[in-house]
């Protein structure tokens, strides 16, 4: 298998004292390490290479048609300038949620208010007790004048895990009934859900009012025009990120992360990427003591006949009910340490992007992220869709 191409090494385990993972970086010419911690597990010490990768429209088509990542480093670096006040709100409101304020009160008032009014009416607010992770629901109708232009829009506020240490929140833009409406059927609605976010968070425009960004993406999906949807804004906090995942949604292309503030760490490979490497780790000798470390028997012996079948494997990742899978991707620091070494690793700081295509279950990016500051950063999550 070939390896991919990233700058960040996996210098350390997470045993490694701080000290001591300092001066592997130090000698090996890396910056500061930083280490992989969520939810209270510990994976590692990883730190970055100096030098920036180059950034080439023909290799990340290359990467995007193969369901591969691909990292932009700095490219929306000079966006970020006019929006320091506006991400400045936007960590004072997540600051303000995670105290127990409710959202639909902070929304009523400015800057919020002014920037959604007239557009945007607040017809709502609620909680889905059948979601222990949701905060709070607020529905709007776009208008003009005396008229409904799209109804049903809304912002859900959600948290990312049930970890009482793990402040990292977010909040969904779309429209319609969850689960029930086919999003992708409503190009309409979702460019106006989209309007609604750019009004709530402004900074929202270092991707969607960005005439370099289109340009490029235009050449990568290969295609004319392209609409930005389906957007996600995060805020990772210590301690937090998110666990190996795939973000396919039908109609969508993949995804446009953009770090705007602190930065985040990640493994991000292809779905048959990903199936090489746990394949390549399970029968490897020098992994049996990391593995049965991990698990117990039983979960091992499940874990080695179901990776045996590259069928079974593939549809077992998709699968909720996969224990042992899960250990060995989100919990074992020897597994993350191959994986690095591979390649697959990024380091996602202010100003970067990294593309992530989701063509199809099959066909499709997963990553796994991890906060590594001590303070809360922001992030836009954009799903990309293509425009006859």
């Amino acid at each position: 298998m070939s390896k991919a191409t990233s700058h960040v090494v996996y210098i350390a385990g997470p045993d490694t004292s701080a000290d001591h993972a300092n001066a592997c970086a130090q000698q090996q010419g890396l910056k500061p390490p930083v280490l992989l911690k969520r939810r209270g597990t510990a994976l590692g010490w990883v730190a970055q290479q100096p030098e920036p990768t180059d950034i080439n429209a023909d290799s990340a088509a290359k990467a995007w048609h193969n369901a591969s990542a691909y990292a932009l480093p700095g490219y929306v670096s000079a966006a970020l300038p006019p929006h320091q006040d506006h991400i400045k709100q936007a960590l004072n409101l997540m600051a303000a949620i995670a105290e127990g304020a409710e959202v639909a009160s902070l929304f009523e008032q400015p800057p919020y208010s002014e920037r959604t009014t007239p557009q945007f009416e607040m017809l709502a607010s609620f909680q889905d007790e059948g979601d222990a992770q949701e905060i709070e629901t607020i529905e709007y109708d776009a208008v003009n004048g005396d008229d409904v232009v799209a109804e049903n829009l809304w912002c859900k506020a959600s948290w990312l895990s049930f970890e009482d240490d793990d402040a990292s929140l977010r909040f969904r833009f779309s429209f319609g009934m969850v689960g029930y409406e086919d999003v992708a059927a409503d190009l309409e609605r979702q460019r106006y859900a989209a309007q609604l976010t750019d009004a709530i968070f402004p900074e929202s425009g270092v991707i969607s009012n960005n005439s370099q960004l289109d340009a490029f993406m235009q050449t990568v999906v290969g295609t004319d025009k392209l609409a930005y949807v389906e957007r996600i804004i995060y805020f990772n906090a210590p301690n937090g990120g998110a666990q190996f995942h795939q973000d396919v949604e039908r109609g969508h292309l993949g995804v446009v992360f953009a770090q705007v503030h602190g930065s985040t760490a990640w493994l991000a490979c292809s779905k048959t990427q990903l199936m090489d490497e746990v394949q390549a780790f399970i029968n490897h000798a020098d992994n049996s003591t990391a593995l049965d470390e991990l698990m117990n028997e039983s979960m091992l012996a499940e874990l080695k006949e179901k990776a045996s079948s590259r069928a079974q494997l593939n549809e077992w990742l998709d699968e909720r009910d996969n224990e042992p899978l899960e250990l060995l991707l989100n919990r074992c620091p020897e597994f993350y340490r191959h994986l690095f070494g591979q390649g697959y690793g990024y380091i996602i700081n202010p100003g970067d992007i990294i593309l992530l295509p989701q063509k199809s279950s099959d066909e499709c990016c997963w990553h796994t992220v991890f906060c590594i500051d001590d303070f809360v950063g922001e992030s836009l999550s954009f799903a990309i869709r293509a425009i006859d």
